[in-house]
């Protein structure tokens, strides 16, 4: 209840919130209730603006060159995209916090391989090296979403072992070893718990980064395959027909810069609560 209304007397948490739980219920509600088809499209309704009506049917944001609803097309669009940015971040997260608290706890060769290894995945441009993947593997679903989940772990890795150098060296983690715990058990049940509070935070600053990459795959055709719209290729189909019909284009740009601009401004307020609470 304290959390709660803390964010309700920061305007940056009440507009984050807002931006993104619309949002999601735009990408939740749209789908499961929308009655029009978002891959079945109506020649003679090409390119209709927003709020026209066709043959009886409401088009709220028009229609795109075959006809079909972008409402319908953006709501599917933006739930595939969140579930593709959300299963990355999933991996991303476990797989960093899971290396970094490897190397931070063991050190010796173990360390040394861990961030040689994050230094050469920072050093690659994240854009570049997606792309590459993406052209020799293929593009879908699946290989989208282990490709910015693979590429994504190594700032979570050094953070997570920057907390677990600070943490076993507490005195209750000597006192745990000095009884026998095993290193599996401090790990999971002492340094795991200490790291979870600013591996949240980082995740909530990483999410935009992830939804830019998404969407910057998908407007260069590398991304999931039409008919299947993502926030990426409907900007990326749009752009022929900007001077026509620039709608195509405005509304997936508007949800990806909700996107963003939510989880940043989420992201800042979670630092600044974080700081408070550690001052």
């Amino acid at each position: 209840m304290t959390r709660f209304w803390s964010v309700r007397r920061n305007a940056d948490a009440v507009l984050a919130v807002t931006l993104l739980s619309a949002v999601v219920a735009m990408s939740i509600l749209v789908p499961l209730f929308w009655p029009l088809d978002p891959d079945r499209g109506v020649l003679s309704a090409t390119f209709r603006p927003p709020m026209s009506v066709v043959d009886g049917q409401l088009h709220p944001l028009g229609t795109d060159q075959l006809g079909r609803d972008l409402l319908a097309r953006l709501g599917l669009g933006t739930a595939i995209s969140l579930g593709i940015v959300l299963l990355a971040a999933v991996i991303s997260v476990v797989t960093g916090t899971f290396l970094g608290m490897i190397a931070g706890y063991f050190g010796g060769w173990i360390d040394l391989v861990v961030m040689r290894a994050v230094d050469v995945q920072l050093a690659i441009p994240f854009i570049l090296l997606i792309l590459l993947i993406v052209a020799v593997v293929g593009p879908s679903i699946g290989n989208l979403v282990l490709v910015l989940g693979v590429t994504g772990w190594a700032v979570f890795a050094r953070v997570a072992r920057a907390r677990t150098l600070e943490v076993r060296e507490l005195e209750y983690v000597e006192a745990c070893r000095a009884i026998g715990v095993s290193d599996a058990g401090i790990i999971f049940r002492h340094v795991l718990p200490n790291i979870a509070g600013p591996q949240t935070v980082l995740l909530t600053l990483d999410l935009p980064r992830l939804i830019i990459l998404e969407a910057s795959v998908g407007f260069l055709g590398l991304g999931v395959q039409p008919p299947t719209p993502t926030l990426g290729n409907l900007i990326g189909e749009g752009r022929s027909f900007i001077l026509l019909a620039n709608w195509l284009v405005l509304y997936p740009g508007l949800a990806i810069g909700a996107l963003v601009v939510g989880c940043n401004l989420l992201g800042d307020w979670l630092v600044r609560q974080a700081d408070k609470r550690a001052a």
